[in-house]
């Protein structure tokens, strides 16, 4: 039963966006992380430092270690604050956030970067649950993912959501429809909107694929070779691989270990120029904004590999893009884009998409904990500032939106 709310009891942090950002520039974290664990071993370390710590140990490359430290923090300690820009805050807002990886919570704090809104954190864990007595805040939103990892936590809070005393965005009964094989489901007739049937294939399966046992037809109606394959969990890529006939599933189930596997055909949205153009939309309160576009001669983009830094011609295509967006291809995709934003029904949430070569909007996922940044050098990407503010503000907004709807409402 969730009680009245009450003063914080929160304990203060760095926090995640100063350190990626410090980490993204190249800043050695070994004299901050050698101070901590001296306060460690003092046995004068706050709970916001051990949890600063666990992030330092992920972004020098020690996930495991990071997530043992993690985790015997949020033992004895829940709540984290990251300070606001400004002395007063004018909102407080309360993240539900899993114990989980660095990736598997919205990076909220990108979003509040520079505003006048205090993040509160409170870790929903399996053994510690949701407090009895919330901290106070205006607005709360879920930031944890469909990820196996979070499901007790969505559980825990989707149990208390209808005593919830604030709003709560991005509900976590509805987090769930992101998941690969549940959102074609979701968007599959929206006309407009191209969306592979993303199966799940267990090893088994795929072994009798490649040994010519079973057809495509047998695990997805419309399954063929060329097909996408990639280990069921896994995220930025690890494992993807177009696989184009049966000798090549057998070489790609070789060299893994995994017993379950995501299967989707194989699309082909080159342009006519050879290259492939993969869009990052940022879906705030039912609105699409531009995140980023990578160019690539590669279907399996992601902007790193995109190295859109090294091209000039890329860069240029990518702020015509973005400067064009709303009045191009916003609205060209208006019908897909509103149908998929209300079906999905997050407040807040990334697409990865593309225009098939039919000219409809071709989605790859939907996620809500995509990392949306202002990171990229102003030099190198002079038109990526402002359009990232733009996102944050509207994200902002909505907040303030939410909390003011709900003074409205109470009084």
């Amino acid at each position: 039963m969730l009680h009245p709310l009450a003063a914080p009891n929160f304990a203060d942090r760095i926090g995640f966006a100063h350190l990626t950002r410090q980490a993204f520039e190249g800043i050695d974290l070994h004299p901050l992380r050698e101070r901590l664990l001296a306060r460690i071993a003092e046995g004068t370390a706050q709970a916001g430092e051990g949890l600063d710590l666990s992030l330092i140990a992920q972004l020098m490359g020690e996930k495991e270690a990071g997530l043992v430290i993690q985790s015997e923090v949020l033992s004895f300690h829940q709540l984290f604050r990251t300070p606001a820009a400004v002395p007063k805050p004018g909102l407080r807002v309360l993240a539900l956030a899993a114990d989980i990886d660095m990736g598997g919570n919205t990076p909220i704090e990108f979003l509040l970067e520079g505003s006048d809104i205090e993040l509160l954190t409170l870790y929903v864990t399996k053994d510690k649950g949701l407090p009895e007595t919330l901290p106070d805040h205006d607005v709360a939103i879920v930031v944890a993912s469909d990820s196996e990892e979070c499901r007790e936590a969505l559980a825990m809070i989707e149990k208390a959501a209808p005593r919830w005393p604030r709003p709560l965005l991005n509900r976590p009964e509805l987090i769930g429809n992101l998941d690969r094989d549940k959102l074609y489901r979701l968007l599959a007739d929206i006309p407009g909107l191209d969306i592979p049937v993303t199966a799940n294939a267990t090893r088994a399966q795929l072994t009798a694929l490649s040994e010519e046992r079973i057809a495509c037809a047998e695990i997805s109606g419309e399954l063929h070779f060329p097909m996408i394959v990639r280990p069921r969990g896994t995220h930025a890529g690890v494992g993807l691989a177009k696989i184009d006939d049966a000798a090549a599933l057998a070489a790609y189930l070789a060299e893994r270990q995994e017993q379950d596997f995501f299967v989707a055909r194989f699309v082909n949205y080159a342009n006519p120029d050879g290259l492939y153009r993969k869009i990052r939309l940022t879906m705030v309160d039912g609105k699409p904004y531009a995140c980023h576009m990578a160019i690539a001669d590669r279907w399996d983009i992601w902007y790193l590999n995109a190295y859109m830094a090294f091209s000039e011609e890329k860069r240029a295509e990518e702020a015509i893009f973005m400067q064009d967006f709303d009045r191009a291809f916003a609205a060209r995709h208006k019908n897909a884009l509103d149908e998929m934003s209300r079906r999905v029904g997050l407040d807040y949430f990334i697409v990865d998409c593309a225009e098939n070569q039919n000219g409809e909007l071709l989605v790859f996922e939907a996620d809500n904990t995509a990392v949306v940044h202002n990171m990229d050098s102003p030099v190198v990407f002079p038109y990526k500032p402002p359009q990232m503010r733009k996102i944050f503000a509207a994200f902002t907004a909505m907040l303030l939106r939410h909390a003011k709807t709900a003074v409205g409402s109470a009084a």
